[in-house]
């Protein structure tokens, strides 16, 4: 497993629980006591979390994962969304989904003339000075800790409209292309995208591969693109390309 995965489920664990310690992250990571206790000091170092003896506690008033998250593999996930930018035109209606990713992504379209739709409160925050780019938010039930918009309000709103290009999101992808998510109750909201959508991308750093999630969101076959850094990652790209889907590495 990768050192930013590493930190993805380090920070995970330690902020469900409030602390963890080295020897069960290390079972759960299947990685030695030496390289959690490394990971550990990186992250501390990072302000991300807390060491203390025999594991780590979580930072007191970081109350946001999207900012624990969105703080991993930053320059990777910026260097993916300029690519993903690359592949908007200009009077496009754009749909963004609600992962540190796709918020990079909102961040590369400034300057531009487009209509982006969104459930993201942070992608709103990138735009909203923007006056070329005519912004439409989802409504739903608010995820504070996600800076996201849940619930069947969101997914109604999401059959009123219409995309040409999704940048999707998601926790992890598996070997066989599936897409999958942790947060159960984002899934129906990202399937809704994507059925508002004419063309799907999906945004992917390393740290992704190989995928984790208990959810299910889509197959590979409802995937047009996928944009990634996972350069060693031959088995799931030779699945996606094997369903039709471009694979553009960054």
């Amino acid at each position: 497993m990768l050192p930013g995965r590493r930190h993805e489920l380090i920070l995970r664990a330690v902020r469900a629980e409030g602390s963890a310690t080295i020897s069960g992250l290390a079972d759960s990571l299947g990685v030695s006591i030496a390289t959690v206790r490394r990971d550990l000091v990186t992250l501390d170092e990072e302000g991300l979390l807390k060491r203390v003896y025999g594991g780590a506690a979580s930072v007191e008033d970081r109350d946001e994962p999207f900012a624990d998250v969105a703080a991993v593999r930053a320059d990777e996930k910026d260097a993916i969304a300029r690519r993903c930018a690359e592949l908007v035109k200009d009077g496009e209606t754009v749909l963004l989904d609600i992962g540190t990713t796709a918020h990079r992504v909102a961040r590369q379209l400034r300057g531009r003339t487009l209509t982006v739709i969104t459930s993201s409160l942070a992608v709103v925050e990138e735009l909203e000075a923007e006056e070329a780019i005519q912004l439409v938010l989802l409504g739903g039930v608010l995820r504070r800790d996600y800076r996201s918009l849940i619930g069947f309000l969101t997914e109604d709103n999401l059959r009123q409209v219409h995309a040409d290009r999704l940048f999707l999101g998601t926790s992890g992808v598996r070997p066989d292309g599936q897409v999958m998510d942790t947060t159960v109750v984002e899934v129906p909201v990202k399937r809704a995208m994507i059925a508002a959508s004419d063309q799907v991308v999906l945004v992917a750093d390393v740290g992704k591969f190989p995928g984790t999630g208990m959810s299910r969101v889509c197959g590979p076959q409802e995937l047009d693109t996928v944009v990634t850094n996972a350069a060693a990652d031959d088995r799931t790209k030779t699945a996606l390309r094997d369903a039709g889907v471009t694979v553009l590495e960054v």
